[in-house]
């Protein structure tokens, strides 16, 4: 008896979605990588740190105390590694991929600053892929300085609930205080490569404010440790 001829299986078509919103390209977290690099670039951050405090000859500091050696090399640290983690996680926020990278000339011309008397700190940069409006960019630019400006803040607060004594620790705040806000009003400056360009091309009010700010911070703090 001959079977009843089946009629062929008709597949599916293909199938495919349009997005118009770009999908999230990371969680948050650090990769290995990332971790390596933020190291390497913390190590040679607090060395730069080190040289510059070391030669602040005027304004001294009992180099041979270890808990203020350690506090120094922590706080030049966390100038750098905050501020580069906030602009990181403003993105990671925003579904784009953000994670830093070293860069073998920054690191070179880092490293270099050590030991010579011209200093520059560019280790590295956070790398971020994805679509990103120029709100995204502005606020993931921004990110760094005001982490840096409120550092500046609490460093200054505790400064001056700090007691009398022991004035050493008194000391290594207010220089919290000034570094932060000139890691801060230097990455403002408005030019190419600087997060300031980007932060002023967002809002024009923000970047006024932030930029304001941060100028009389450096300006009180430095002026508070040269003539203490």
């Amino acid at each position: 008896m001959a079977e009843k001829a089946r009629a062929p299986r008709e597949e599916a078509p293909f199938e495919y979605k349009v997005t118009y919103t770009p999908p999230r390209l990371a969680k948050f977290g650090f990769s290995s990588t990332e971790i390596k690099h933020l190291t390497i670039s913390a190590l040679l951050v607090m060395g730069v740190g080190l040289s510059i405090f070391f030669r602040v000859d005027y304004w001294y500091i009992e180099y041979t105390d270890p808990v203020i050696l350690v506090v120094l090399a922590l706080m030049f640290a966390s100038i750098f590694l905050l501020h580069e983690i906030a602009h990181k996680l403003v993105a990671q926020h925003y579904g784009l991929w953000a994670e830093f990278r070293l860069f073998l000339i920054g690191a070179l011309l880092t490293l270099f600053s050590v030991v010579s008397p011209i200093k520059f700190i560019a280790p590295g940069a956070v790398m971020i892929v994805g679509s990103a409006s120029k709100d995204i960019v502005g606020k993931t630019s921004v990110a760094g300085p005001l982490t840096n400006i409120t550092l500046s803040l609490i460093s200054l607060t505790v400064a001056f609930l700090l007691p009398a004594q022991p004035v050493q620790y008194f000391k290594v705040a207010m220089l919290s205080a000034a570094f932060n806000s000139w890691i801060a009003l230097f990455n403002l400056i408005p030019i190419a490569m600087l997060d300031g360009l980007k932060v002023f091309k967002w809002n024009k009010i923000i970047w006024g404010m932030t930029f304001a700010l941060s100028v009389l911070l450096t300006a009180f703090t430095f002026d508070y440790i040269f003539t203490l």
